[in-house]
Protein backbone atom coordinates (compact mmCIF):
# COMPACT_ATOMS: atom_id res chain seq x y z
CA UNK A 1 0.00 0.00 0.00
CA UNK A 2 1.05 3.03 -1.19
CA UNK A 3 0.53 6.23 1.18
CA UNK A 4 0.65 9.87 -0.60
CA UNK A 5 0.96 12.97 1.45
CA UNK A 6 -0.28 16.30 0.58
CA UNK A 7 1.07 20.29 1.28
CA UNK A 8 -0.09 22.98 -0.18
CA UNK A 9 1.25 27.00 -0.94
CA UNK A 10 -0.80 29.99 -1.75
CA UNK A 11 1.68 32.91 -3.03
CA UNK A 12 0.89 36.18 -3.57
CA UNK A 13 3.66 38.84 -5.23
CA UNK A 14 6.83 38.68 -6.24
CA UNK A 15 9.77 36.38 -4.81
CA UNK A 16 11.05 39.30 -3.12
CA UNK A 17 8.27 41.27 -1.71
CA UNK A 18 5.53 38.45 -2.00
CA UNK A 19 4.78 35.82 0.60
CA UNK A 20 2.26 33.22 0.82
CA UNK A 21 1.27 30.86 3.35
CA UNK A 22 1.73 26.46 3.20
CA UNK A 23 -0.52 24.06 4.54
CA UNK A 24 -0.53 20.71 5.63
CA UNK A 25 -3.02 19.47 3.72
CA UNK A 26 -2.66 15.69 4.83
CA UNK A 27 -2.34 16.58 8.80
CA UNK A 28 -4.76 19.48 8.36
CA UNK A 29 -2.07 21.75 9.96
CA UNK A 30 -1.35 25.20 9.11
CA UNK A 31 -1.34 27.79 7.60
CA UNK A 32 2.16 28.42 8.29
CA UNK A 33 3.63 32.02 6.37
CA UNK A 34 6.50 32.11 4.15
CA UNK A 35 8.50 34.66 2.49
CA UNK A 36 11.87 34.87 1.04
CA UNK A 37 13.27 37.44 3.86
CA UNK A 38 12.83 34.54 6.12
CA UNK A 39 14.36 32.56 3.57
CA UNK A 40 17.36 33.99 3.14
CA UNK A 41 18.00 36.40 5.98
CA UNK A 42 16.36 33.41 8.97
CA UNK A 43 13.33 34.11 11.24
CA UNK A 44 12.18 32.76 14.45
CA UNK A 45 8.43 33.50 13.48
CA UNK A 46 8.01 32.72 9.38
CA UNK A 47 9.07 29.08 8.48
CA UNK A 48 10.93 28.60 5.33
CA UNK A 49 11.13 25.46 2.89
CA UNK A 50 14.12 24.00 4.18
CA UNK A 51 13.21 24.14 8.29
CA UNK A 52 9.92 21.82 6.81
CA UNK A 53 12.59 19.79 5.26
CA UNK A 54 14.64 19.91 8.66
CA UNK A 55 11.83 18.34 10.07
CA UNK A 56 10.78 15.72 7.41
CA UNK A 57 14.46 14.70 7.95
CA UNK A 58 14.52 15.06 11.00
CA UNK A 59 11.40 12.57 12.18
CA UNK A 60 12.37 10.39 9.17
CA UNK A 61 15.69 9.99 10.74
CA UNK A 62 15.03 9.34 14.04
CA UNK A 63 12.40 6.42 12.78
CA UNK A 64 15.09 4.54 10.95
CA UNK A 65 17.26 4.67 13.85
CA UNK A 66 14.32 3.14 16.11
CA UNK A 67 13.29 0.76 13.53
CA UNK A 68 17.38 -0.28 13.59
CA UNK A 69 18.08 -0.36 17.24
CA UNK A 70 15.38 -2.32 17.53
CA UNK A 71 16.03 -4.63 14.81
CA UNK A 72 19.76 -4.94 16.65
CA UNK A 73 17.95 -6.14 19.82
CA UNK A 74 18.17 -2.63 21.75
CA UNK A 75 15.73 -0.75 21.15
CA UNK A 76 15.99 2.68 22.04
CA UNK A 77 14.49 4.80 25.76
CA UNK A 78 14.26 7.68 23.69
CA UNK A 79 15.87 9.40 20.44
CA UNK A 80 16.22 13.24 20.33
CA UNK A 81 17.41 14.31 16.42
CA UNK A 82 17.72 17.66 14.74
CA UNK A 83 18.25 18.15 11.67
CA UNK A 84 19.45 21.57 10.29
CA UNK A 85 19.40 22.14 6.50
CA UNK A 86 21.95 24.83 4.97
CA UNK A 87 20.48 27.50 2.44
CA UNK A 88 22.27 29.59 0.45
CA UNK A 89 20.55 32.20 -1.48
CA UNK A 90 21.68 31.91 -5.17
CA UNK A 91 23.38 28.05 -4.54
CA UNK A 92 20.23 26.34 -3.39
CA UNK A 93 20.22 23.83 0.13
CA UNK A 94 23.94 22.65 0.50
CA UNK A 95 23.57 20.21 3.33
CA UNK A 96 21.70 18.69 6.19
CA UNK A 97 23.36 17.88 9.47
CA UNK A 98 21.99 15.30 11.62
CA UNK A 99 22.18 15.77 15.26
CA UNK A 100 21.11 12.45 17.45
CA UNK A 101 21.14 11.83 20.54
CA UNK A 102 19.61 8.65 22.17
CA UNK A 103 19.17 6.59 25.43
CA UNK A 104 19.80 2.79 24.69
CA UNK A 105 20.29 0.51 27.35
CA UNK A 106 22.86 -2.47 26.63
CA UNK A 107 24.59 -0.53 23.77
CA UNK A 108 27.94 0.42 23.19
CA UNK A 109 28.89 3.98 21.85
CA UNK A 110 31.01 2.03 19.01
CA UNK A 111 28.05 0.17 17.78
CA UNK A 112 25.35 3.03 18.29
CA UNK A 113 27.41 5.04 15.99
CA UNK A 114 27.60 2.19 13.30
CA UNK A 115 23.66 1.78 13.22
CA UNK A 116 23.27 5.46 13.30
CA UNK A 117 25.39 5.55 10.53
CA UNK A 118 23.66 2.85 8.55
CA UNK A 119 20.13 4.51 9.41
CA UNK A 120 21.64 7.83 8.40
CA UNK A 121 21.77 5.89 4.87
CA UNK A 122 18.58 3.80 4.94
CA UNK A 123 16.14 7.35 5.97
CA UNK A 124 14.30 7.96 2.73
CA UNK A 125 14.37 11.22 3.23
CA UNK A 126 17.71 10.58 3.36
CA UNK A 127 17.88 8.91 0.13
CA UNK A 128 15.74 11.80 -1.52
CA UNK A 129 17.98 14.29 -0.37
CA UNK A 130 21.17 12.74 -2.17
CA UNK A 131 21.93 15.43 -4.16
CA UNK A 132 23.35 17.35 -0.77
CA UNK A 133 25.74 16.57 1.69
CA UNK A 134 24.28 14.58 4.94
CA UNK A 135 26.57 14.63 7.98
CA UNK A 136 25.87 12.70 11.05
CA UNK A 137 26.63 13.59 15.25
CA UNK A 138 25.62 10.99 17.16
CA UNK A 139 25.88 10.87 21.03
CA UNK A 140 24.41 7.73 23.17
CA UNK A 141 23.38 9.50 26.57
Amino acid sequence: MSVTSEASTSWKGSLTDGSGEVALESSNQGPLPVNWKARSEGSTSVTTPEELLAAAHSACFSMALSHALAGNGTPPESVETTASVTFIPGTGITGSHLNVNAVVPGLSAEDFARIAAEAKTGCPVSAALSGIEITLEATLA
